[in-house]
């Protein structure tokens, strides 16, 4: 190889060259150095790029900008240690060691003496890395302009101290202060020239050129030297560069016998990153090893020595986010700048999915110069149109035979995306980064061109990708500068390195091409590219050109730019790109004209003559002939026995076929519960865009492709989903009729159903109507567009027509939900759905996976590929290599002839062919291959492994319909003619039409399928399961129609080139995804298919097939070879098409051995590719087993079942080694003649031996076998350096384009949300796309705020799901429009003795006062929520304990109250959930405004008992400001505005309504708009100080008042206690002020509303009397609005003289008894209307935490102060879980205690050693009264005759003790005690009223208890002298008790005594 090019070397590159060897061996210190040849010519570049990552620490910017693994790539890295600096001198950063300052920024200005020769340099110093220390080096010993030429060694001087003579580095470095922790280098740290300004001030100037790191240092776009060399490498041997420093230690060498390569001379612009995603699907499991090594894989000779920088980044982001621009591997986040770019030169075809991707053949291209003549002959001679890709500059006109040609402007487009410079670095300044030379671009091109397979295609990714990563490494430097330090002010002068100059171009790309065989040939023209047009036309006609793939033109001799092309004239290459050139339809359009124009024919006739006996169908009729009259065909015996079997012996049954139960699968509901959540979020979101609680049904409509079986299958769906049941939109007994009205065809006819839908959605403005768009990646044509060509095809545009109306994104009751398997052209910049509106199928690894158990395992894309994986001996993914090399072939013999024809033809051949062997004509082997045949095999024996016939399905994709209706029609005729009609089916399947099956076949599915119906016919795929048929799938896309599970092969090898997009390359993928059962049925022994003999096995069908194992279970005893993990699928050996390069040889040795005796069998020869494990003899197998050999050895195991794919339990234990005897024996044997029919006896004895399998039992179990085209199992196989499928990084639909090529690649971790932001930044949608001009790029507001995408894995279970988020969906609507209330009876209703004296008028509307003051108070409190309080006695009544119901167990009272589920009427009050249309501006978030404003206002008010001020806060929003009275605006709060007594309007309500609420500012019912009824109302939350916050967030526009901080930890008490001394205070202010204005002071309103956040709703009682007295009347119940109640009480007469006014609770169980009455004296509770005025003495307790309303109730009473209830108005109370008295938590004191506190805990002795609680001393005390007041009075348990008397005040003591409540106020009205002898007596905080001789009024019996409550020890020994207690009571010590609190938290003291 030596001297092949020594012609060309020049003296100066030799003697660079000699020179870095010298230095190299002067630097090395293990290894010889390289020869100086080998150097010359094995440039394999070793620099690592600091992007790419050194091993050493990533953010050292010196560690990584070290580039020495190409000048130095054998020495170890010794760890440098440094000589101690001398005693005494200065070691401080940036002086040197005399102390004189070396820092550019500080000596800048200073004159500097510089010695001649000498120049000024920067040097980095570790330490002070913003910094450069000035330094002066001879110029000798720096490099030249090119990065060559450096003298070794140093010279220099400090310019500090002035020392001179340095000739060392490292001695230099010492005196300046470098402090390195690597070994000194002159290279490493002296980084720039320095130069002085226009002021004559020092800056930094240019980088330093050193070799082999310039490439990084680099400000311009820059060339290598103008003399490199290439190396010629021997062909075997594949050349890698390597990606990463070589180990340390080792000699970087080649990895597959090439020349070692060492120290490598630097080109730097030729870093192209060509990793593991150039390789085009080659990066092939043989390779992975090399990629692991950080090494280049490269699969052919090439001339890649020069490529820098190539592998994989060792440091690699995990995921990649749009956020993170800087992100070292994908940091490029925005497109490329000006969209002009792609519409410059009327070019409308965008850059593509690649060289291979769609576009327009007819191209405009600039044209210049004179024009180039194509030949006339030239498709005729070069057997492919040459597909010539516009370059640079301009091309020429092309003249003559221009169909013979086909010129496309992609890779134009791709140059000149790659020289747009990304946004992403346009902030660095167009100075400092460069984009990439057109040199380079071409330079870069023509090294992918080479090193590209014989049998690969280039694609415009691999390029762009390319384009990138030599443009990210060649500024790197200047990039990290911009991102880490601060910014210069000036950007640096561009580094002088001398680019690759246009003249040097063509030399150079010659070079490159000279290694490859002639694949690549370089043509350099002089003056225009049409010379070398002509050049190369005349080089094809002349057949000089046979072998180069590649022609790549050059015209490099203009001054400015070069002009260049590149022809594709490879047979292979070419076709495929032209063809993939073409539109969908014009792909169609040129199938039909070529088979209208009858062009086929030539093909048939060539088919003809391949026979050696002459045309098939000769063959045929002479096969069919002899087949008349005698049916001994084994086939035909078969199938005869088999009938005649049914009709004896009844339906025979098959355990392995079952219907699938329809059932939600657990990650379905998953799914629809997130769908849900979604919607929800938009319903919460502040934007108002749905308001959830408006909608009371749902309604929906599924909008599918044009496709009669996808219509019929979601139909299907929807029936026996019985979601149109459980949304109520249809009755029990549903037609189809109905149901159809649900789901929509997108075809011509679907604008009326759309109508009727939107008009259907108007009309309804209160139901929820979901529109979802399944399939929705499919037609998304601009309608736009479509009127401009509506010719094309009839069906597109009409989603953006309907589904993108105005009505639909205008509606506010319509959400569309998009759903689909490939989302990405969904996902632009200018997509409609926002990213937080998209709903993502959960991946099955993924964290809460482990929440939806699964009983199945979904196989989809990704397991399919790991099927292909070492360590899987029969991958589910293949290709067929001898199909591949037939169509190849004759893709040459026919140039004319589309791809697709002559696949088509090619593999219905085989499939005709493999049915004859199959049927007995064995020579026909030789015309089919082996996949094709094993398929058919197994498609006829599998219905004879069944007793009911159940068979396989094999899928034939055929996506062009001519075509399939071709194919269909030769299969249909093979089979008539071997007589197979009733053996197996085939369907056609157009999108179009409906499925059409044979009568035989409709009748086996319906007695299979168990259907009665005499009309029936299957309609979807999924009802043709267990039908032995071939389904030709036609169609140019699938359109979501599902396959059934007997599916076993899809035979893709007909998928379109046109499928390189990745929706069109997984979309037909998809369709084989699969679920399996992740769990096989248990087994005894080991799988019974390993046992059967070989004679069994040449007819057995299914053995190629996989199986999956469960884990644990063991593996069968194998070869080493045949080991996998137990985890993966397990396979049997046999027909395995991965080695198919075997069947060549197979079908030559064993075919003649065959004859028509195998009517299924497999072919001996295919035993050649697995290794048989041998078994030493027959003696370890069962009886059964010999038998079965024995009878597998005659003629009559010809018509032997195979077994199918289920483990049959089968006794004894079977060894799984097959016999080599029967192997030898079988082939020899089995040659009996096909015309004998083998007897039924035999067989039928076999079956009872071993039961024959069913297909079915195995379909469960595993996935099906996909074929694929090489080219696209290549794509699929492959990964890029993302570790990704190839696939995925193709462009990701037709309908969008990518927004720069300057993106980041997708990588393998990225979950499904990171894809989607990755397309929604880097693609765009093409003018075509119906989201094109849709909305300005980057505008949020542009989303549709209703819309959603649905996205997962095809088949997987997507309708399923939408149809439950349906379901649930409803649900959730008849749940939020229903609410649980409480719905408890009145208690203690046996109680009530009738009264002397009723309310006579029942019909009055407001009690009569005269009359109603006489009736009595009733003092038993009925509110159920009391059921565990204490009775209260009074004087008329005699309780016995039997009377009061049974009490409540103690493990009762935490039962749940009973409820009732209510729907909300439109008089709710609501929560903050709650959004409709009028609320908006009450709630205070309309979108028109900001939160609303609010102010806050201090008001005060002295109350003596508190001893103090009272200070409360009000926040005031603006809209609430007009309710007060201000100083002046905006200043003091003086009062709140009162109504008077007089005022009539019906437009307000005038009481103030006041809510205290706690822990409940989400869910408290605080939205009283509804309730109110629209009435002007003023409402005031009274809220915790500290829960302020959170209350006014949730609740922007409501008036809110601040209790002050000491109320933080206090109850309701307090609150209730605030607001109505805060009410008198404000009443008497009003008073005050309006007197001013002439106003009585009796005349202001006095009431305010107290109203619990509970209440929910109002209802009234119409009472139908039929005469004042009369038993007998008749009432209703109604629900009403509040504002209604509020004003009919407001109304009342002589309501001022009413103290408490209130209303029942409401219960479905109140009876005619309660609402007879209308009005009653007793207690109210929850909401109630409070005179402030008439109550001014009488307070709440502010202390209660529990009964306060009973306590004030009773107080109110006794004051003699009127409390009415108004009987006829009830509230409804909304059960509400959190927030309100449950907000209260008693807790230990004690950190870390886990025991629960009991109550009885909560009291204990003074000054023991008792555990302190963290609570209220009142709440202690009121909760131990509660539970175990029994301690203190035990006289009173259960003796209702004898209550404890209870002194100014209510304290619950338990249901099982009764209270007798008495006033020691004056005047105050109480029962008469006389009657009484009391068991207790209690004494709670009393004042002054009570005294001992009020005391001495009542009588007590002996040994009553006493309970004397006080604050502290003091004030409880002053209570009992003062009472003089000791009188009548006797005291202990021990009878003193306390609440368990800590003494700062001052707890309660009482003393207990006994009654003498």
């Amino acid at each position: 190889m030596g001297n092949s090019y020594a012609g060309q070397l020049k003296t100066a590159r030799f003697e660079e060259v000699l020179h870095n060897s010298i230095e190299a061996s002067l630097r090395s210190n293990s290894l010889v150095p390289r020869p100086v040849f080998s150097q010359l010519y094995l440039e394999a570049e070793q620099q690592l790029s600091a992007l790419e990552g050194s091993s050493r620490a990533a953010d050292n910017e010196e560690e990584e900008e070290e580039g020495e693994g190409g000048l130095e790539p054998s020495c170890p890295p010794n760890p440098y240690q440094m000589h101690p600096p001398p005693e005494g001198c200065c070691t401080m950063d940036g002086f040197c060691q005399a102390g004189k300052d070396l820092r550019l920024v500080s000596i800048s200005n200073e004159p500097i003496d510089v010695p001649a020769g000498f120049l000024l340099v920067g040097a980095k110093a570790p330490g002070l890395p913003d910094h450069l220390l000035v330094c002066a080096v001879d110029k000798r010993f720096l490099p030249d302009d090119s990065g060559h030429n450096a003298l070794l060694g140093f010279s220099g001087n400090c310019v500090g101290c002035g020392k001179k003579g340095f000739c060392y580095f490292t001695e230099f470095s010492n005196h300046i202060n470098l402090k390195l922790t690597t070994q000194p280098k002159k290279q490493k740290h002296l980084k720039y020239y320095l130069v002085r300004n226009a002021q004559g001030a020092l800056t930094k100037g240019p980088l330093i050129c050193w070799k082999g790191s310039e490439f990084r240092g680099r400000q311009a776009a820059a060339g290598p030297c103008s003399s490199s060399l290439f190396p010629p490498l021997d062909s075997s041997g594949p050349l890698a560069a390597f990606s990463g420093e070589p180990t340390p230690g080792t000699n970087a060498s080649i990895p597959t016998g090439a020349q070692p390569a060492g120290p490598a001379s630097g080109h730097p612009l030729l870093t192209a990153a060509m990793g593991p995603a150039v390789f085009n699907g080659k990066d092939s499991p043989k390779h992975q090893q090399v990629v692991k090594n950080k090494l280049l894989a490269v699969t052919r000779p090439s001339a890649l020595g020069i490529l820098s920088n190539s592998g994989p980044p060792k440091k690699r982001h995990k995921g990649w986010s749009p956020e993170s621009p800087s992100a070292t591997d994908g940091g490029y986040p925005q497109g490329g700048g000006n969209r002009a770019k792609y519409e410059s030169a009327g070019m409308s075809c965008m850059p593509q999915a690649g060289l291979v991707g769609p576009a327009s053949v007819t191209f405009p291209v600039v044209a210049s110069g004179e024009p180039v003549s194509v030949p006339d002959n030239l498709l005729k001679i070069c057997k492919a149109k040459p597909v010539i890709f516009k370059g640079h500059g301009n091309f020429p006109y092309l003249c003559g035979n221009l169909n013979d040609v086909v010129v496309s402007p992609l890779l134009h487009t791709c140059y000149q995306s790659s020289q747009s410079l990304s946004r992403a670095h346009e902030q660095y300044g167009a100075s400092t980064v460069q984009p990439i030379s057109e040199e380079t671009q071409l330079l870069l091109t023509v090294y992918y061109l080479v090193q590209l397979a014989a049998d690969q295609v280039p694609l415009m990714e691999d390029l762009e990708q390319i384009f990138l990563r030599s443009w990210r490494e060649s500024h790197l430097t200047e990039i990290r500068q911009y991102q880490q330090a601060a910014p210069q002010p000036f950007p640096p002068a561009p580094g002088a390195v001398a680019p690759v100059s246009s003249a040097q171009l063509p030399w150079l790309a010659g070079l490159a091409a000279s290694s490859c065989n002639d694949s690549v040939h370089v043509i350099e023209c002089t003056y225009s590219l049409a010379e070398g047009l002509s050049e190369m036309f005349r080089l094809l006609v002349e057949g000089k050109l046979a072998k180069t793939n590649y022609v790549v033109i050059i015209c490099a001799c203009r001054n400015a730019a070069i002009d260049s092309c590149i022809a594709v004239t490879g047979k292979y290459q070419a076709r495929i790109l032209s063809e993939s050139l073409l539109s969908p339809a014009e792909y169609q359009k040129e199938v039909n004209y070529e088979l209208v124009t009858g062009q086929v024919d030539s093909l048939g006739a060539f088919f003809s003559t391949l026979c050696p006996e002459g045309d098939i169908d000769v063959l045929l009729d002479r096969f069919h002939q002899e087949s008349q009259g005698h049916i001994s065909s084994s086939l035909t015996a078969t199938s005869v026995t088999k009938s005649a079997s049914l009709d004896v012996g009844g339906a025979p049954v098959c355990t392995s076929y079952s219907l699938e139960p329809h059932h939600v699968r657990p990650f379905q509901l998953a799914v629809a519960q997130k769908l849900l959540s979604h919607v929800c979020s938009i319903a919460d979101s502040s934007t108002q865009n749905l308001d959830l609680g408006s909608f009371e049904k749902v309604d929906f409509l599924i909008c599918i492709p044009p496709s009669e079986v996808t219509y019929q299958q979601t139909l299907f769906h929807v029936w026996h989903s019985g979601v149109l049941l459980e949304l109520g939109l249809e009755k029990e007994r549903m037609t189809k009729q109905q149901v159809e009205q649900y789901v929509l065809k997108l075809d011509a006819e679907a604008q009326t159903k759309f109508k009727s839908f939107l008009q259907s959605s108007f009309q309804n403005p209160h139901t929820l109507f979901v529109l979802i768009h399944d399939h929705a990646h499919w037609d998304l044509m601009s309608s736009a567009v479509r009127n401009l060509y509506s010719q094309s095809d009839p069906t597109s545009g009409w989603v953006d027509r309907l589904l993108n109306c105005r009505e639909v994104k205008e509606a506010p009751n319509i959400v569309t939900l998009h759903v689909t398997s490939f989302p990405y052209a969904l996902q632009t910049q200018h997509t409609l759905i926002s990213p937080y509106n998209e709903i993502h199928w959960p991946a099955s690894h993924s964290d809460g996976a482990d929440l939806y158990p699964e009983s199945k395992k979904y196989f989809g894309l990704p397991e399919f590929i790991e099927s292909t994986l070492s360590g899987h001996s029969l991958p589910l993914l293949r290709y067929d290599s001898s199909f591949e090399a037939m169509v190849t072939a004759l893709g040459k013999r026919f140039p004319r002839l589309h791809s697709a024809v002559i696949r088509t033809f090619v593999l219905v051949q085989h499939y005709a062919a493999a049915m004859m062997a199959v049927s007995g004509l064995s020579q026909m082997k030789s015309y089919t291959s082996v996949e094709t045949l094993e398929i058919t095999q197994n498609l006829l024996n599998a219905p004879k492994q069944c007793p009911c016939g159940h068979g396989l399905m094999v899928l034939l994709r055929v996506p062009c319909s001519p075509l399939a209706a071709l194919a269909y029609e030769r299969l249909a005729h093979v089979r008539a003619r071997l007589a197979l009609e009733q053996h197996f089916e085939i369907i056609l399947g157009s999108p179009s039409s409906s499925l059409t099956v044979g009568k035989h076949f409709v009748k086996q599915l319906k007695m299979w399928q168990k259907i009665e119906d005499a009309e029936w016919r299957p309609q979807t795929y999924l009802e043709l399961e267990g039908l032995p048929c071939i389904l030709i799938f036609s169609g140019m896309d699938p359109h979501g129609e599902s396959l059934p599970r007997s599916l076993r092969y899809c035979d893709l090898r007909l998928i379109n080139s046109s499928c390189l997009v990745r929706t069109a390359l997984e979309q037909e993928l998809g369709l084989a995804a699969y679920f399996v059962s992740s769990e096989g049925p248990p087994e005894k022994g080991p799988r019974s298919e390993a046992v059967e003999s070989d004679a069994e096995k040449l007819s057995s069908t299914d053995n190629e097939d996989e199986e999956l194992v469960t884990e644990g279970r063991p593996l069968e005893k194998r070869s080493p070879s045949e080991k996998r993990s137990p985890v993966k699928r397990e396979r049997s050996r046999s027909h395995d098409s991965a080695s198919s390069g075997l069947s060549s040889k197979a079908s030559g040795s064993a075919l003649g051995g065959e004859t028509s005796a195998q009517p299924g069998g497999p072919w001996q020869g295919e035993r050649a590719r697995s290794p048989q494990p041998c078994s030493p003899s027959e003696e370890g197998r069962a009886p059964g087993d010999k038998q079965r050999l024995r009878a597998g050895q005659g003629p009559s195991g010809v018509s032997r079942h195979s077994p199918g794919p289920a483990p049959q339990p089968d006794s004894g234990p079977k060894p799984s080694q097959r016999s080599v005897q029967v192997q030898v024996a079988s082939s020899s044997q089995l040659s009996s003649s096909g015309s004998s029919s083998s007897s039924a006896v035999p067989a039928a004895g076999t079956r009872a031996l071993q039961p024959p399998r069913c297909s079915m039992a195995k379909a469960c179990r595993q996935p099906p076998v996909v074929f694929l085209p090489k080219l696209v199992y290549d794509m699929v196989t492959a990964t890029d350096s993302g570790g990704l499928p190839k696939a995925a990084s193709l462009l990701p639909s037709h309908s969008v384009m990518w927004a720069s090529s300057f993106r980041p690649l997708l990588s393998k971790t990225m979950t499904s949300t990171e894809q989607s932001l990755y397309y929604r930044q880097w693609t765009v949608p093409r003018p075509s796309h119906m989201d094109y001009g849709g909305r300005a790029e980057g505008r949020v507001d542009g989303f549709h705020p209703r819309r959603l995408l649905l996205s997962g894995p095809p088949q997987i279970g997507k309708t399923g799901a939408y149809l439950q988020f349906l379901s649930i969906l409803s649900r959730m609507l008849v749940r939020l429009t229903e609410v649980d209330v409480y719905d408890e009876g009145e208690i203690n209703i046996n109680l009530r003795e009738e009264p002397d004296w009723h309310y006579p008028q029942l019909s009055d509307p407001w009690p009569d006062l005269e009359l109603f003051k006489k009736l009595p108070f009733d003092y038993i409190i009925h509110d159920p929520k009391y059921e565990d309080a204490s009775l209260i006695c009074s004087h008329h009544q005699s309780v016995k304990s039997e009377d009061r119901g049974a009490p409540r167990r103690p493990e009762d009272l935490y039962v749940r109250r009973q409820t009732a589920r209510m729907r909300l009427s439109k008089y709710a009050a609501y929560n903050t959930y709650h959004h409709c249309e009028q609320c908006h501006q009450y709630m205070g978030f309309h979108p028109r405004y900001q939160l609303y404003e609010s102010t806050l206002h201090a008001f005060a008010f002295s109350y003596s008992m508190l001893g103090e001020e009272v200070r409360l806060h009000f926040i005031i929003p603006k809209s609430k400001e007009h309710h007060f009275v201000f100083s002046q605006p905006g200043g003091q709060l003086e009062s709140m505005r009162l109504p008077l007594v007089t005022d009539q309007s019906h437009e307000y309500i005038k009481s103030p309504t006041f809510t205290p609420t706690t822990g409940r500012h989400e869910h408290g019912l605080l939205n009283l708009y509804h309730a109110m009824d629209g009435a002007s109302h003023l409402h005031v939350l009274v809220v915790k100080e500290y829960e302020m916050p959170v209350y006014k967030k949730y609740w922007p526009n409501h008036i809110m008042l601040v209790l002050p901080s000491i109320f933080n930890s206090a109850g309701v008490g307090a609150a209730h206690f605030l607001i109505k001394e805060l009410s008198y205070h404000n009443l008497e202010l009003e008073r005050t002020r309006q007197e001013e204005l002439g106003i009585k002071p009796q005349d202001i309103w006095p009431f305010i509303v107290i109203s619990d956040d509970s209440c929910v709703m109002w209802n009234v009682v119409d009472v139908d009397g039929g005469g004042e007295r009369s038993r007998e009347f008749s009432w209703s119940e109604r629900n009403v609005s509040l504002r209604y109640i509020m004003q009919h009480i407001e109304a009342a007469p002589n309501i001022t003289h009413y103290a408490l006014i209130g209303m029942r609770k409401w219960s479905s169980k109140t009876g005619s008894r309660e609402v007879r009455e209308p009005f009653s004296r007793c207690h109210v509770h929850d909401f109630i209307v409070l005179n402030v005025d008439l109550t001014q003495n009488v307070q709440y307790n502010q202390n209660r935490f529990l009964c306060d309303d009973v306590d004030f109730n009773l107080r109110v009473h006794s004051a003699g102060l009127l409390l009415c209830r108004f009987n006829r108005f009830s509230v409804m109370k909304k059960q509400i879980a959190v927030g309100g008295h449950r907000s209260f938590h008693i807790t230990s004191k004690a950190p870390d205690s886990p025991v629960a506190v009991v109550p009885a805990q909560y009291v204990c002795a003074p000054d023991s050693k008792h555990a302190l609680l963290a609570a209220p001393a009142q709440l202690l005390l009121e909760k131990f009264l509660q539970h175990h007041s029994r301690r203190f009075f035990p006289l009173s348990l259960q003796n209702h005759g004898h209550p404890v008397l209870s002194v100014d005040c209510y304290l619950n003591l338990g249901p099982q003790i009764s209270v007798c409540y008495v006033s020691s106020r004056p005047h105050s009205l109480n029962i008469s005690c006389s009657d009484f002898r009391f068991s207790g007596l209690l004494l709670y905080l009393c004042d002054s009223f009570v005294g001992a001789s009020f005391l001495k009024k009542f009588h007590f019996l002996t040994g009553a208890t006493l309970c004397v409550i006080c604050q502290d020890r003091n004030s409880l020994r002053q209570t009992v002298v003062r009472l003089e207690l000791e009188d009548q009571w006797r005291f202990r010590l021990r009878d003193e008790f306390q609440t368990a609190n800590a003494k700062e938290d001052r707890p309660l003291f009482f003393l207990t005594g006994r009654h003498i």
